[in-house]
């Protein structure tokens, strides 16, 4: 168990914490979640020991292991997968002494220590530690070379790998997805359901925090405030608690009535794509979002250029990639796209397979191999990526940056744009140097809206950006009129802002006929055919090698192959089950969240009863829900093992 008792907290001249109290059993997952500066690190310090309280006590539970996700790392001359391994102390040491009773022949000693690897799961350590770094975004081939090899964003999974594999009661990760793209962030999601201990997890990604925790720990106004249930639910149940507050009566309206703006525009285009028909729903959820969020602080547009050009932009046969003296390293082929005003695209696609190249190839920072870059006349390209990060003058102020773009602009009118992304009253006049990398991030996004672009390519745009700004920029690219290019591993600001897909993968740019859901799908189909090749390729190793075994030893591996296709019927129709029961489950579960749609529900008090016992229902699916999909990845994981035996009974 946690507990915080009436604790108070403060650093330097700031209040974090007064008077807070909170209390959370094993076995929760609780979402962290806040303004940047609320004090959310600081919690996680507090429970480290890195901090002390200033008043009251807080208790953990005796013998707790916690893991944490270190936000700086060594840059080491060291295998990441040994630097993974080096998370378990414990079996590092037990190796160590193994190793020092070999070398003094105590066998009695060995035979302790092998019986305490076996204990420590030692002897498939460096299998699970390599999962961890393939689920992340690694290939085999990255897994021997140095931790110094790779970049901070490539440092930072491997960071996240060795806390993960770090044997731990309670687990504590800060920010975790800010350097994942969508495929390794899908990957985390599952890999954190299945999490047994107590996890607390800081994160600005409403779908994830929703697919992941079952509570929220809400800090604001220097105390913390406990939601059962993930993200979508705490939103809910903030909006009626605003709701009946009079005093936001008159913003709620407002916002109501901008909300409503957006859903008429996007109903209209609804029969476009599948996606645009799930934005709509999106939009239409929105009301209760925007009360849940009508006291944020960031409140923005992002204008679009006055002219335009019908195309706006065209790439044709295009080949993407980069030069160097050893000659062409061609990313993407035969590449033809037309962007016209108004389209709104997400570019899905396997880590490193060309979306950022694709983009930088768009803007024309990265120069054709061949083929045709057509600007239309009047295009005006905004660009935002993390990089643009580090290009900010950290001597001066977010003031200042605008004024060099338009130095005619009037004193007021750059003060009124700086405080819809947050800058307000002195802030416009604080040194960048000073700042938080999600200030950094809202000024870079600040630069980019000022010079009014009429084609939009964000990259990954939300690393580093709290919820409240999370929701201003879903709002403002929701109304932008240009043109949309995006890429990020936030799928609400993807499903709440393009209405078409772009696949970039296979050297090739091609359509996406589905949603996220359907992206999903495609993937583990990908990654299952690529196991598939795999098996298949060792299989031909394995059979080139064995061709002069006896044909005794032939025939009692087919015997041994029947016996476990055998031993694979009961798990596949387990497998099946499982499956099946998901299916009903999520059927139901969407009926009962269709009910818990309706506004109504929350306001009129003669259906309490009915949005208690609805609450319920859905808590009992969740669980069902739950426990079939661990049946079914039990099943699954159970069957792999048994057809990779199968697989080398076969050819052995």
């Amino acid at each position: 168990m946690i507990a915080l008792r009436q604790v108070a907290l403060q650093r330097g001249t700031q209040a974090l914490l007064e008077n807070a109290d909170l209390t959370l059993h094993n076995g929760v997952k609780a979402g962290i979640i806040g303004a940047n500066g609320a004090g959310k690190s600081s919690l996680f310090k507090l429970l480290l020991g890195e901090l002390g309280v200033d008043q009251g006590e807080i208790e953990l539970s005796g013998g707790q292991r916690i893991a944490h996700m270190a936000q700086e790392i060594d840059v080491l001359d060291r295998a990441i997968i040994d630097y993974v391994l080096d998370g378990d102390h414990a079996l590092r040491q037990a190796e160590a002494d193994l190793a020092a009773a070999q070398a003094s022949d105590n066998a009695h000693r060995e035979a302790e220590l092998h019986g305490l690897i076996e204990t420590l799961d030692g002897y498939s350590a460096e299998s699970r530690a390599a999962q961890l770094l393939v689920g992340l975004g690694f290939v085999q081939a990255d897994l021997t070379r140095p931790l110094s090899d790779f970049s901070g964003g490539w440092r930072m999974r491997v960071s996240l790998a060795r806390t993960l594999f770090m044997p731990s009661d309670l687990l504590l990760l800060d920010e975790p997805t800010n350097h994942l793209d969508l495929d390794a962030l899908l990957w985390l999601e599952q890999w954190l359901t299945r999490y047994p201990g107590t996890l607390l997890l800081i994160s600005h990604d409403r779908d994830f925090l929703d697919a992941v925790c079952d509570h929220i720990v809400h800090m604001h106004h220097k105390t913390v405030e406990l939601y059962r249930g993930n993200y979508s639910l705490f939103e809910r149940t903030r909006a009626e608690k605003l709701a009946l507050q009079q005093a936001e009566a008159a913003k709620q309206q407002a916002r109501r009535e901008e909300i409503e703006r957006f859903i008429a525009r996007f109903r209209a285009q609804a029969n476009k794509a599948k996606q645009a028909q799930s934005r709509v729903k999106m939009l239409e959820r929105m009301e209760d979002i925007a009360v849940a969020h009508v006291d944020s602080p960031f409140h923005f547009s992002l204008p679009a250029a006055d002219k335009t050009s019908h195309p706006l932009l065209v790439l044709d046969q295009a080949q993407l990639g980069y030069r160097s003296d050893a000659g062409d390293t061609v990313q993407l082929d035969h590449v033809n796209a037309t962007l016209l005003p108004g389209q709104r695209i997400g570019l899905l696609g396997p880590n490193g397979a060309g979306k950022s190249t694709l983009i930088k190839s768009l803007i024309g920072e990265l120069p054709l191999l061949s083929g045709k870059r057509v600007p239309g006349e009047h295009l005006a390209i905004g660009y935002f990526a993390q990089h643009q990060l580090e290009g900010l003058d950290v001597t001066t102020t977010p003031f200042v940056h605008v004024q060099r773009l338009s130095p005619t602009a009037s004193d007021q009118a750059i003060r009124n744009f700086l405080g819809g992304f947050g800058f307000k009253g002195d802030d416009a006049f604080s040194q960048v140097a000073t700042f938080s990398g999600g200030e950094k991030a809202r000024l870079a996004l600040s630069l980019v809206a000022w010079q009014k672009p009429n084609l939009l390519l964000l990259d990954e745009p939300t690393n580093h950006l709290d919820l409240e700004m999370r929701e201003a920029l879903t709002e403002a690219l929701a109304s932008f009129e240009g043109t949309v290019i995006l890429v990020s591993h936030d799928r609400h600001l993807l499903r709440a802002t393009v209405d078409e897909f772009w696949r970039v993968a296979d050297h090739r740019v091609t359509p996406f006929d589905g949603d996220l859901d359907d992206y999903r799908a495609w993937l583990k189909e990908r990654l299952e055919a690529e196991r598939r090749d795999t098996r298949s390729e060792k299989s031909e190793r394995q059979n080139a090698q064995q061709n002069d075994d006896s044909r005794e030893a032939r025939k009692a591996a087919r015997r041994a192959a029947a016996e476990m296709r055998e031993k694979l019927r009961p798990l596949k129709k387990q497998r099946d089950q499982a499956e099946k029961a998901m299916e009903r489950e999520q059927a139901a579960l969407a009926k009962v969240e269709e009910v818990l749609a309706d506004p109504e529900l929350y306001t009129n008090d003669a259906r309490k009863t009915e949005l208690t016992k609805t609450l319920a229902r859905q808590a009992d699916i969740k669980a069902r829900l739950d426990d079939a999909e661990a049946q079914w990845l039990a099943a699954e994981e159970e069957l792999e093992a048994m057809e990779a035996e199968l697989l080398a009974s076969e050819n052995g």
